[in-house]
């Protein structure tokens, strides 16, 4: 049975290996979430212990997938703090570890942080994917609509570049 946690800086800590380790598994197995392989240790760790600094100041909700004690996954919300943007936020870095996928752990984690924007008072939830990628049916079924694509927004591991959709939801 898999849970899905919200965790705290203190947590995070505990298990920075864990997080570097499905980090290197999604850059590795071609995800696009800003980096490109091979990544390296001190780039996972500077990215982690950032996430960390966000989640102490608030910035940031991070959610966590478990099986059997053993963490799978993970998904992020950075929390839109200026002053006319505090009804929003952004799913970010939605992971799921390689050898888990395809079970319904990622719309798990979609829906933990679905929770938690409510609880947040976030009305809006804002994404971006690489055009094409696994995740765009998931974000499809878990209601979230196309608003929009950019072309060569990101390089990929080739050297060329790929297009990215923007999508949204509206939790009210």
């Amino acid at each position: 049975m898999v849970t899905i946690e919200r965790w705290t800086d203190r947590q995070m800590a505990a298990t920075l290996p864990d997080f570097i380790e499905l980090l290197r598994d999604g850059v590795d197995k071609g995800a696009s979430i800003g980096f490109l392989p091979p990544l390296s240790d001190d780039l996972a760790y500077d990215y982690w212990t950032g996430v960390q600094a966000d989640v102490v100041a608030g910035k940031r909700i991070l959610m966590v997938a478990l099986f059997e004690g053993k963490m799978i996954g993970s998904a992020q919300l950075e929390l839109a703090m200026r002053q006319n943007s505090r009804h929003r936020a952004e799913v970010q870095k939605v992971l799921v570890h390689s050898d888990y996928r395809r079970r319904g752990i990622g719309q798990q984690l979609m829906a933990g942080l679905e929770d938690q924007a409510h609880l947040a008072g976030r009305t809006l939830l804002v994404l971006d994917t690489r055009q094409g990628d696994s995740g765009e049916p998931l974000y499809r079924k878990m209601g979230y609509i196309e608003a929009g694509v950019i072309p060569r927004y990101a390089e990929v591991e080739n050297g060329e570049f790929c297009a990215t959709v923007f999508y949204y939801k509206l939790l009210i």
